[in-house]
Parts: structure tokens; C-alpha cells; sequence
């Protein structure tokens, strides 16, 4: 996983680097094969933005999330992330144990 992480108005330190990425393990946890992230914070007057893009193959998520404490931004940012992850895995795999399409499905006979 390539993590890009980048700052407006404020400068990244290593324990912000370091909480990013732990947070974001817990989302390469439920789907192995992300490709990027690139994640922006900002802070504008009393408001810190973060906003993530995360890459997976034939698909992009984004989200984005603010609050007073960046901290907290950070862990909206990852649950957001968290369930759109989980939704696309549930999305994907109904469609492969359902049997296939709809030629695959057996007929029904009207009654």
C-alpha cells in the first residue's frame, strides 16, 4: 500500500503519520488489495479537515471528514473509509455466491 500524506497550513509530524497509517490498517485489514492513499489534512481557523482518496483495482473511494480536534477527523476519516471498504467486499462477493447472473439462474415454470 502506497500512503501519501500531506498537509495545508500545517505540518505533518511523525506521531500524525504514525496515527494515519494505523487507522488505515484497520481498512487494509477488511481488503487486502489497496493500491494508494493519499490522504490531505488542513486546518482553517478552528475546523481540521482531513479527506482521503483510497485506490483498489477498477475502483476509488473518497471520503472526507472535519472536526475541532484533528485526531477525531482522522477517526471519522477511517470509519467512513471502514464501511464504504466492507460495503464494496459485500457488494462483490454477494454477486459471486448468488450463482451467477441472471442466464445462470434456473427458469421458473408459470404455474
Amino acid at each position: 500500500m502506497n500512503l501519501t500524506i500531506s498537509g495545508h497550513h500545517l505540518e505533518v509530524t511523525p506521531a500524525i503519520r504514525d496515527y494515519v497509517s494505523g487507522k488505515l490498517d484497520r481498512v487494509k485489514r477488511h481488503f487486502d488489495h489497496v493500491i494508494k492513499v493519499t490522504v490531505i489534512m488542513q486546518v482553517e481557523k478552528l475546523v481540521h479537515k482531513v479527506e482521503a482518496t483510497l485506490h483498489v483495482k477498477g475502483h476509488d473511494f473518497h471520503a472526507r471528514s472535519e472536526d475541532g480536534n484533528m485526531y477525531a477527523a482522522i477517526d471519522l476519516l477511517a470509519d467512513k473509509l471502514d464501511r464504504q471498504i466492507v460495503r464494496h467486499k459485500e457488494k462483490s462477493s454477494d454477486v459471486h455466491q448468488d450463482g451467477g447472473g441472471l442466464k445462470h439462474r434456473p427458469s421458473e415454470s408459470p404455474a
